[in-house]
């Protein structure tokens, strides 16, 4: 009992001096003229559909919830957010060339089509990201046209 004691002592001690190591949740300024619903001037429904489910990983525009405060979680939410920017990131739309536009939309058809994304976790706790069929397939009729105009 001794030793089980010990050990959640000292996980408690680890957990709370974890909480001093923070993430840096600042987003950078968005530039409209650049942005992806700003400057493609989105329809309101599909622009609705693609900042609540997409932009909190996917642009410059996340907000953060109150459990992303808390380390480890926190860690790794960030992590996330990191790697979805480095795939996809809306608020730089812009600035990126026409054959990495026309990858990134292809891909983003893809995983809206085969439910990968948004990512079930993150649906778990934002029921806004939570995608009926119908909104899904708006959203890929959506890019697709765009991808057939090449209007990216």
């Amino acid at each position: 009992m001794k030793t089980v004691k010990k050990v959640l002592f000292w996980t408690l001690v680890v957990f709370a001096l974890i909480q001093f190591i923070p993430i840096d949740k600042v987003n950078k300024p968005v530039d409209k003229a650049v942005n992806f619903v700003d400057a493609k001037k989105t329809p309101e429904k599909i622009g609705g559909l693609i900042k609540g489910a997409c932009y909190d990983c996917h642009s410059n525009e996340t907000v953060y919830p109150k459990y992303a405060h808390i380390a480890p979680i926190s860690w790794s939410i960030k992590s996330h957010i990191n790697e979805g920017r480095e795939h996809l990131n809306f608020s730089i739309w812009g600035t990126y060339n026409k054959e990495l536009k026309e990858s990134m939309l292809n891909k983003a058809i893809q995983t809206v089509q085969n439910k990968t994304m948004p990512m079930p976790g993150y649906i778990v706790y934002h029921k806004e990201a939570n995608l009926s069929d119908a909104e899904r397939t708006l959203l890929v009729h959506y890019f697709e046209e765009m991808l057939k105009t090449k209007s990216y």
